[in-house]
């Protein structure tokens, strides 16, 4: 019996607001996992500067490209093909007229998959992502990857169970989430890095399966990210993990056909009363995935 085995790397580290530069400080750190034997590298979200979001400022909407045309996208799709890793890369995309938070899902031949836009979108103290990006409108993804098919949600993403759901329905078998978290500017008391963790770590629990999330640190226009990116096992339990001010790679390999197995006794999935979704405002999909695809994933009733 042959097992298929997966190693998954973590970039976490600080940011300047220099895109050049920060394409090739992330360009390294994937050089440091590849080196170490990462397959699939995660990197934080939006790296190719500070995080903008802290305030409503009009001249960051000039920070957007078109996908094909985005100089992280052009870049990483080059050191994809030259180490032969999956590389889902954060963009500031802009498409016409409307601009998202997304993710576009580079193989590791180079081919781009296509993107996934970020689906919540937070509106809060120093995270105000509403006044720049518009609700995504792809659903959500399991990409067909040279090495497994991947999940990805981005950030706020990480707080719903139904992405990640949605995502185990298309058949992941690792789920990633780039992620700019830290500080709440109108509470110097709240820390949020425990339950942040611990939500993800639930969505391993509750789909067996592997999540990894990377975050950024560092202090940028007065908010502080709390790094802390981590890799949890299909059990929840945090294998690998970063502290909160150290910039660097984590690695970490499992044998996704023993995680299935394992998937398949515990009877999640089998066990699912789909048959109980009542409307669309209760669905588990259907406000989450296309409308010709919600049938397809479990949804019985007329959404």
């Amino acid at each position: 019996m042959t097992h298929h085995t997966v190693s998954i790397g973590v970039v976490q580290c600080a940011f300047s607001d220099d895109i050049s530069a920060n394409i090739a400080k992330v360009e390294c750190f994937i050089r440091e996992a590849a080196g170490k034997g990462a397959q699939v590298i995660l990197t934080p979200e939006l790296f190719q500067g500070h995080y903008f979001c802290t305030t409503q400022d009009e001249k960051n909407f000039a920070r957007a490209y078109p996908t094909d045309e985005h100089p992280c996208v052009i870049a990483l799709r080059k050191l994809a093909v030259e180490l032969g890793v999956v590389l889902p890369v954060s963009i500031f995309e802009r498409d016409g007229t409307c601009y998202y938070n997304s993710v576009a899902m580079i193989d590791a031949d180079g081919t781009l998959l296509g993107v996934y836009r970020k689906s919540h979108i937070p509106d809060g103290p120093g995270y105000q992502e509403k006044y720049y990006f518009r609700p995504g409108d792809t659903g959500f993804q399991a990409w067909p990857t040279c090495f497994g098919r991947i999940g990805v949600g981005i950030c706020w993403d990480q707080w719903f169970p139904e992405a990640a759901r949605a995502m185990m329905l298309q058949g992941a078998e690792i789920l990633l989430y780039p992620t700019a978290i830290g500080t709440e500017p109108q509470d110097s008391s709240l820390d949020t890095r425990d339950r942040w963790q611990l939500v993800q770590r639930g969505h391993a629990v509750a789909n067996v399966v592997p999540v990894a999330a990377a975050n950024r640190v560092g202090t940028e226009n007065g908010q502080t990210f709390y790094g802390s990116s981590f890799i949890s096992d299909q059990v929840g339990t945090l294998v690998a993990q970063l502290n909160r001010t150290e910039e660097g790679t984590l690695v970490q390999t499992f044998n996704l056909h023993q995680i299935r197995t394992e998937r398949a006794a515990w009877g999640f999935f089998r066990d699912r009363r789909e048959d109980l979704c009542l409307s669309r405002g209760d669905c588990l999909c259907g406000p989450f995935l296309k409308p010709p695809m919600t049938r397809r994933f479990g949804c019985l009733s007329p959404c």
